[in-house]
């Protein structure tokens, strides 16, 4: 019986992955697949909540989604770096869980950590496959493994995709998800101080993207992803 991949989606931030891919990670989860997120940081920079307040908004998040896990490398918010120190954090996680898939970070975008988070996730996946590379893990030495695919979701910067995933049917998972994260969207009783994310208008925002990528291919709602090296399809057929 040919194996299902195993999906590690990492974002800078909690709540980068959900408002990125979360339609598709609830799509895979229902479909049998083994989905975990590995958030970068805490998230402890933003305006609004806590780093305790958002560490128990992103298990909300992943109880919803059915995430296999969530974890955290730990690493500064705000000045994310594609340093050797975080490149081999990064991969220590992926030589643990070994994914086939790896869904990363937009390679530019508003928030400077999300760009430089992407080219350390690509890094490390590389760098993860090198055996003389030494990492170890809860005192153990680790061997050697590279994901087969790295895709980056597209984040606040309205990038090109180069494929869409159809999330028709997923859309409200994906929403719930992000509403886990109460102090970083809209809440009409929140006293905090107002953000870009926090409005009404953000959140519509979300779903008519979702609209529109799906319109493109025919289906209700999608998400968009960009591929670094060239995707191939075995027939013409396989496209819609």
């Amino acid at each position: 019986m040919e194996k299902t991949p195993f999906i590690l989606a990492i974002g800078a931030h909690p709540d980068d992955v959900e408002l990125g891919c979360g339609g598709t990670i609830a799509k895979h989860v229902a479909q049998g697949h083994q989905v975990a997120i590995l958030d970068l940081t805490r998230g402890e920079m933003g305006t609004r909540g806590t780093r305790e307040i958002r560490a128990k908004e992103a298990l909300a998040a992943a109880h919803i989604l059915g995430l296999s896990g969530r974890y955290n490398a730990e690493l500064k918010d705000g000045f994310l770096e594609n340093t050797e120190d975080a490149q081999r954090k990064v991969i220590s996680f992926i030589r643990h869980l070994r994914p086939d898939i790896v869904l990363a970070t937009a390679p530019k975008d508003r928030h400077p950590d999300h760009g430089h988070a992407a080219a350390l996730i690509v890094d490390a996946c590389f760098k993860s496959g090198l055996r003389h590379l030494e990492t170890t893990w809860e005192g153990g030495q680790q061997t050697a493994h590279r994901p087969q695919h790295v895709y980056h979701y597209i984040q606040y910067y309205d990038l090109p995709a180069d494929f869409s995933v159809d999330i028709t049917g997923y859309m409200d998972k994906k929403m719930q998800s992000i509403l886990a994260y109460k102090s970083q969207f809209f809440d009409p009783a929140s006293k905090e101080p107002a953000t870009l994310i926090s409005s009404q208008g953000f959140i519509d925002s979300v779903e008519a993207r979702a609209r529109e990528w799906g319109r493109s291919m025919g289906a209700l709602h999608a998400e968009g992803f960009i591929v670094v090296r060239r995707i191939g399809v075995e027939l013409l057929t396989d496209l819609r």
